[in-house]
């Protein structure tokens, strides 16, 4: 099981770390008390959602507040956790001090172990005293003082996901244009320009997922070479979108009156993309 540890100085990127790994699939927990590590790691492996009965993925932050000795005797825990099958990658992010003051002069966050007794100065440098153990056992060091939130997120992925790519859920849908241009959608493609079936006065009632439709459309040349156009489109740029980390993509389709050209031209997109791999939902906005 791929478990991944997520740890760093406060204002250094562990949540953009976090929320990255959870937009492709994985299973995050921030601020896990690490008495619990042990038993979180080895519970997911056997009780949890991936095909052979544990998670795929999982990544959990732990910061300073945990107990000094604690800290000190993860190197051991991960030790462990590999003899039962469990990766254990250590991932620390850092940024000079200079940098993370800055930070958090800005966001007017507070620092975790700031007090009456801690500048914010001290409690940085008391806080990568407590994470040594941590930065030492690191199979990977970030340093971020140079990097911005989108650099870090693709730096994540270069690093971390490899053949973990995000496959983006796509929506397909199709309309009318006398009702309106869908809102909220990526894409719109307009096959107006096709022949209609509603001037064959035996398909008129029907819609474009009914056989004699289908069949009437697929002897137009048109409506073949429109069909090879978008899959070729939707083939060459979702795995981009699905690069720089989008989850979701709407395509709406339309022609008339979004009963025959659309919703088959959507149906043979849905076929496509799902033999690709691709998660598929469909929905043909005006169709009972």
């Amino acid at each position: 099981m791929d478990f991944i540890i997520i740890s760093g100085l406060s204002g250094a990127g562990k949540s953009v770390a976090l929320d990255t790994l959870e937009d492709i699939g994985y299973f995050c927990i921030d601020n896990l008390p690490l008495f619990l590590l042990r038993e979180l790691a080895l519970g997911l492996q056997t009780s949890g959602l991936g095909p052979h009965g544990e998670y795929l993925g999982t990544a959990v932050g732990i910061d300073a507040r945990n107990q000094p000795d604690h800290l000190a005797d993860l190197p051991r825990l991960i030790g462990e956790l590999r003899q039962h099958g469990i990766s254990g990658r250590v991932i620390f992010l850092d940024a000079d001090t200079e940098t993370l003051i800055k930070r958090f002069s800005e966001t007017r966050r507070k620092h975790p172990l700031t007090s009456d007794e801690h500048s914010l100065h001290e409690a940085i440098g008391l806080e990568r005293q407590l994470l040594e153990p941590l930065r030492l056992v690191a199979e990977t060091q970030i340093d971020t003082t140079l990097t911005n939130v989108h650099e870090l997120r693709d730096l994540l992925r270069e690093r971390l996901i490899d053949s973990r790519a995000v496959r983006a859920s796509v929506l397909l849908q199709s309309f009318g244009f006398k009702n309106g241009v869908p809102k909220g959608v990526d894409f719109v493609f307009d096959v107006r320009c096709l022949p209609n079936p509603h001037w064959q006065e035996h398909l008129r009632s029907l819609t474009g997922r009914d056989a004699l439709v289908v069949e009437f459309l697929e002897k137009s040349p048109e409506v073949e070479l429109m069909r090879v156009d978008l899959t070729g489109f939707l083939d060459r740029w979702i795995p981009r979108f699905e690069t720089d980390g989008r989850s979701y993509l709407t395509i709406a389709i339309g022609c008339t009156g979004g009963q025959h050209r659309s919703v088959y031209m959507v149906e043979a997109l849905r076929r496509h993309l799902a033999k690709h791999g691709h998660q598929v939902l469909v929905r043909h906005r005006e169709l009972p």
